[in-house]
């Protein structure tokens, strides 16, 4: 299937994807790992791409243990030098930006400009970690002790494992491990096995970079079936954080192994996101913020709209614009420019949804546009009027599924909104002040991001991302994010002649 980037097996060749691919790397690629082999599948033909050969527990034993031994001396390289390195990585991506960009697109299936919009974050959370690494600030505070100072600072933390999920192979593994090496840390990376191909093209990218600096280990990659690679991973003592995207059931797993061990978790979990509107918003950005949030990506981001709350004066009229914006939605290969919205990442995702709509049916769900498969793993994207009492509406089914419901005022909807066990990523639409201020005060919205007049997707890597209740309370990207990858140390310097106690204690000897 020609592109516009030429051939796929040129766009493989470029990115030195070869038809059977190891898929442990610390450095030194493993040349026959012992997890058996899978293929990777283009979603929008059902044909495989290449083949992997996973790691076994004896390879991810391997790779662990090299990356425990280069944190030994990646510690010690200085901050700034650190971020060089990063640097370089980002220029790599810059130069393989559209061969990436296409990779992604042609394994997991969204449209070609989400693709390299992607690889477009790895460069820009690159850049912010290149900043970072000459800002990793501590505090002094001030001694109620005569003559002695104190202050904090920050020090690597060790190996982060990094699981990252399909629908983002590349540019949440970026969000980590970008910050994870700025800050000192090496990186255990287990990608989703639907998306290998592009986990390896990545590692060889830094790979080349970290050989032209003289270093290996720092970036590592195992794939691997969930067990026994991925539970030794989360069982490991030696990897103190262990940054998980996935859903909430497998998150709790997660959590509860690792808080077993002591160690730290960043969980990015389900979203169920919502978006309201209010009958004073501006009708055009209301249109293009939900055909985007609820179909971008064919409904299979964390961001994903899923819940469309409309005050009963504007509904009906919402409603008529969207099936009509929806019937004009162009799905199909999502190489080709002209499409909105590709495939499903495999034919389990088109059955989960499938036996959704059976569910939103029994429970009293009027299907407004969509609903059928077409073919293969490409759906039709579905709008569904509900009621707000429907139990299915606080669950999350992993495709384009959009529930509409009507309200009377904000508090009734606000209420509606937060009332699910997820908390993400929330919208307002309304041009009253008021209005806005609410949804983002204490009684509004209850999610970790809220927006107004914006979407529920498109977040930037300059804010921290992540949500509360069952999404996790995990923080990755941008703010102060950057703490959880490292370990704070308070430090007393005391530089006088006398050992005063604090609390103004006395003790004589």
């Amino acid at each position: 299937m020609p592109t516009s980037l030429g051939p796929i097996p040129d766009i493989l060749e470029r990115l030195h994807i070869e038809p059977v691919n190891s898929g442990a790397c610390y450095g030194d690629w493993i040349a026959d790992p012992s997890g058996g082999e899978i293929e990777s599948i283009n979603p929008a033909t059902g044909e495989p791409l290449a083949k992997v050969l996973r790691a076994g527990p004896e390879d991810y034993e391997r790779v662990a243990a090299s990356a425990q031994e280069a944190f030994l001396d990646w510690r010690m390289v200085p901050a700034p030098k650190r971020g060089e390195v990063v640097r370089q990585i980002g220029n790599e991506l810059r130069a393989h930006k559209a061969d990436l960009g296409a990779l992604v697109t042609l394994e997991m299936g969204k449209i070609l400009p989400e693709g390299l919009g992607e690889v477009q974050e790895m460069i820009d959370i690159a850049d912010f970690a290149v900043g970072l690494s000459r800002q990793l600030y501590g505090l002094t505070m001030h001694s109620e002790r005569p003559a002695h100072r104190m202050y904090e600072q920050w020090h690597p933390l060790g190996i982060v494992g990094v699981i990252s999920a399909f629908n983002f192979p590349v540019a949440v593994w970026s969000w980590n491990a970008m910050i994870a090496a700025a800050c000192g840390d090496c990186v255990l990376w287990r990608p989703s096995s639907e998306t290998p191909l592009t986990a390896i093209a990545v590692q060889k990218i830094c790979n080349r970079v970290m050989e032209a600096n003289g270093l290996k280990g720092v970036f590592n990659l195992v794939i691997g079936a969930s067990k026994p690679v991925g539970e030794a991973l989360i069982h490991d003592r030696r990897i103190p954080l262990i940054s998980f995207t996935g859903s909430t059931e497998v998150g709790r797993h997660v959590s509860e192994v690792v808080a077993g061990r002591l160690g730290r978790t960043i969980l990015e979990l389900g979203g169920n996101n919502g978006i309201i509107v209010a009958d004073d918003a501006n009708p055009d950005l209301v249109l293009r913020a939900v055909l985007f949030g609820a179909v971008g990506t064919a409904g299979q981001r964390c961001t994903t709209t899923r819940r469309l709350f409309l005050q009963r004066g504007i509904a009906q009229k919402t409603t008529d614009a969207l099936v009509k914006a929806y019937r004009q939605v162009n799905i199909g290969d999502p190489m080709e420019e002209t499409t909105l919205m590709g495939p499903l990442v495999n034919r389990r995702a088109v059955e989960d949804m499938m036996d959704g709509l059976r569910r939103i049916r029994e429970q009293g769900g009027e299907v407004l546009f969509g609903g059928e498969p077409i073919m293969g793993c490409f759906v039709q994207p579905t709008l569904v009027r509900a009621r707000p009492d429907m139990p299915i509406l606080k669950e999350e089914i992993f495709a384009p599924i959009l529930y509409v419901v009507e309200f009377d005022d904000l508090d009734q909807a606000i209420h509606w909104h937060n009332d699910v066990p997820q908390g993400l990523s929330s919208s307002l639409f309304t041009t009253n002040l008021v209005a806005a201020e609410t949804f983002l005060s204490h009684r509004g919205s209850d999610c970790g991001i809220a927006n107004i007049n914006i979407g529920t997707s498109g977040a930037e890597i300059g804010g921290a991302f992540g949500g509360e209740k069952d999404t996790g309370g995990g923080r990755e990207s941008g703010s102060d994010a950057w703490k959880a990858y490292m370990r704070r140390q308070t430090n007393t310097i005391n530089w006088s002649t006398q050992l005063p106690l604090a609390q103004g204690i006395q003790f004589k000897v």
